[in-house]
């Protein structure tokens, strides 16, 4: 495995709960029974082992609600990927589930215990904090790590036995960029919270758009903030091209209301993530007028053969699927890909196997850069038809993966 060039965009990315993510610029971490931890393989003959799979992700905590839709989406893909059999080429699949409960501590505990008895492969992780500790350990160990929905620049090209298999930051705001079009001489406003979520998507912006040829200014508000006008009217006094809305919190519903009220909705081109489902209410009728980058949302591969399968089998199984189904699924057939052509105990074989690697996921046409082992993959723009419990997104346009792909960095070994 090569060592390659570092980029220049690493920032640091936490998902907040589904109610603190609702209106957050860039947020937004079957088949197989769930294995017991040392139990022998099945078979004694090196075509006939068994996988032993660590699934550590958010059962608990703060990112219960992201764990369990990353989680069914696995168990999905896993069926998928299998064709129902938990087998690929002999090898059984066998799945150990951990809770991190979204802190790195137990999140490393539970990965070093698993590695002790014989784990070849780690998937999960919805936390962004939880990768970044995860990842190296990963490289200590020679093992396999396939993250979740974290976010964060620095997973990707971190070392050489790390993946992904959901988006990362600079693909949302790429997204983000599409809407503005050409970006040279063009003003963007970042309307962030004055806390390190906000400077870190200030920082993003500029990194991306900025190095576009946009004039990249901010408006921050203290956290503490209940009466958001004055910043509404300050983002509109700028008069830019385009509003980048990164706000966490229970202020999302008194934001939105802020900006449409205040007119900017209006005056520029509104754009934020479009996060889970308990998001889209707190838009109220703002919602109709805000542009949204979307990672995913049911319905938005345009009901390809995989995206549908990944529907109904969440559905079958009782879950119900979201924003960060996909990557769950995406794990599972990245997972099957690196045992069918990497073996069963290889990890470095299994490393080869999926750089470069081409396929047919959830969202459309997918590719494992075999550069850095970013996940390029087509991203959205979405719109909310509705108000209230029945806003629901629409899509609006499909960025291609290329269009909206971070640019190649080095691992570091």
């Amino acid at each position: 495995m090569r060592r390659r060039a570092t980029g220049t965009v690493r920032h640091r990315r936490s998902l907040y709960a589904a109610v603190a993510l609702t209106s957050a610029g860039l947020v937004l971490a079957g088949c197989t029974a769930a294995g017991k931890a040392g139990e022998s393989d099945s078979g004694g003959g090196s075509k006939d082992k068994t996988v032993k799979v660590g699934l550590v992700y958010s059962r608990t905590g703060l990112l219960a609600d992201y764990g369990k839709q990353y989680r069914d989406g696995f168990m999905a893909g896993l069926d998928y990927a299998t064709k129902g059999t938990g087998k690929v080429a002999g090898h059984r699949i066998e799945v150990t589930e951990q809770d991190d409960a979204g802190d790195p501590g137990k999140a490393v505990s539970a990965a070093k215990n698993l590695i002790g008895k014989g784990y070849k492969v780690l998937a999960g992780t919805t936390d962004s904090g939880v990768a970044l500790q995860m990842a190296p350990l990963a490289a200590q160990n020679k093992v396999l790590y396939i993250s979740g929905p974290a976010a964060t620049d620095a997973v990707t090209g971190i070392n050489d036995y790390t993946f992904r298999s959901g988006r990362q930051s600079y693909q949302d705001i790429l997204t983000a960029g599409t809407m503005l079009g050409e970006a040279k001489g063009k003003k963007v406003t970042v309307l962030a919270q004055d806390s390190t979520f906000g400077q870190a998507n200030v920082a993003a912006v500029k990194a991306v758009l900025g190095a576009k040829g946009a004039k990249v200014g901010s408006v921050l508000a203290p956290p503490s903030a209940t009466d958001l006008t004055p910043f509404a009217r300050q983002v509109k006094a700028g008069g830019p091209d385009l509003v980048f809305v990164a706000w966490a919190g229970s202020t999302a519903p008194a934001l939105w209301t802020a900006l449409d009220q205040q007119g900017v909705l209006g005056a520029a081109k509104v754009v934020t993530g479009l996060a889970g489902t308990a998001s889209y209410p707190i838009f109220g009728n703002a919602g109709s007028k805000v542009s949204f980058l979307a990672h995913y949302f049911p319905g938005a591969g345009g009901g390809n053969a995989v995206e549908k399968s990944m529907l109904d089998s969440v559905t079958k199984a009782g879950g119900t699927p979201d924003l960060f189904t996909p990557d769950g699924f995406t794990a599972a057939q990245m997972v099957v890909r690196a045992v069918e052509e990497g073996g069963a105990t290889d990890s470095a074989a299994m490393v080869k196997a999926l750089e470069g690697w081409s396929f047919d996921g959830v969202k459309g046409k997918e590719q494992v850069r075999a550069e850095d082992h970013a996940l390029v993959q087509p991203m959205f723009v979405a719109k909310l038809k509705g108000n209230g419990a029945g806003a629901r997104p629409e899509l609006v346009s499909t960025e291609p993966m290329d269009r909206v792909a971070p640019p190649a960095k080095p691992s570091a070994g």
